[in-house]
C-alpha cells in the first residue's frame, strides 16, 4: 500500500521494526523534554502529516515495554486518524505511574497501525435475531 507523509521532524520516518510488524513506531518532535508527572497528561507531536487512502485509518497505540515499565500509556487508545485528516499526528500520553517520566526529542512513544475499516449503513428495525448471550453484558459469559 503506498501511503504519502510529510516528515517535518528530524527523526527517522516511521517503519516497520521486523518484516511482520503490525505497528510503527512514532517518535517524540521535541524541542525540550517534556517532564510528565504521576497522572498528568499531555499531547505530544510527531512532527508527522499523513495522508491515508479512503477506507483506512491509523490508529495510534501504546507502547508496551514504556506501559509495563513505566506505566506511560496513550490515552486514548486506539487514537484514530481519519482518511480525510491532515493536521500533524500528536499523542496524548498520561502517567499512570507513582514516578516522574522525562520524555525526549526522538524517543519512541507510541506506535501506529493501518488498518481497513468499513462504512455502515444503519438498518432501523424493530427487533433483532435471538442468540444463546441475548443481551448478557459485561460478565455474562463467566469466567472461565
Amino acid at each position: 500500500m503506498i501511503c504519502k507523509i510529510v516528515n517535518k521532524s528530524n527523526n527517522a520516518t516511521p517503519a516497520y521494526a521486523t518484516t511482520q510488524s503490525a505497528g510503527m513506531d512514532l517518535r517524540a518532535n521535541l524541542e525540550a523534554p517534556i517532564i510528565l508527572k504521576p497522572m498528568e497528561r499531555t499531547m505530544i507531536p510527531t512532527g508527522l502529516f499523513i495522508e491515508l487512502p479512503v477506507g483506512y485509518e491509523a490508529q495510534v497505540r501504546p507502547r508496551s515495554g514504556l506501559a509495563a515499565k513505566h506505566g506511560i500509556t496513550v490515552l486514548n487508545t486506539p487514537g484514530t486518524i481519519d482518511a480525510d485528516y491532515r493536521g500533524e499526528i500528536k499523542v496524548i500520553l498520561v502517567n499512570l505511574s507513582t514516578e516522574a517520566f522525562e520524555i525526549q526529542h526522538g524517543e519512541r512513544i507510541a506506535q501506529m497501525v493501518i488498518a481497513k475499516h468499513e462504512t455502515v449503513q444503519w438498518v432501523e428495525v424493530e427487533t433483532l435475531s435471538e442468540t444463546e448471550r441475548g443481551t448478557g453484558g459485561f460478565g455474562s459469559s463467566g469466567v472461565k
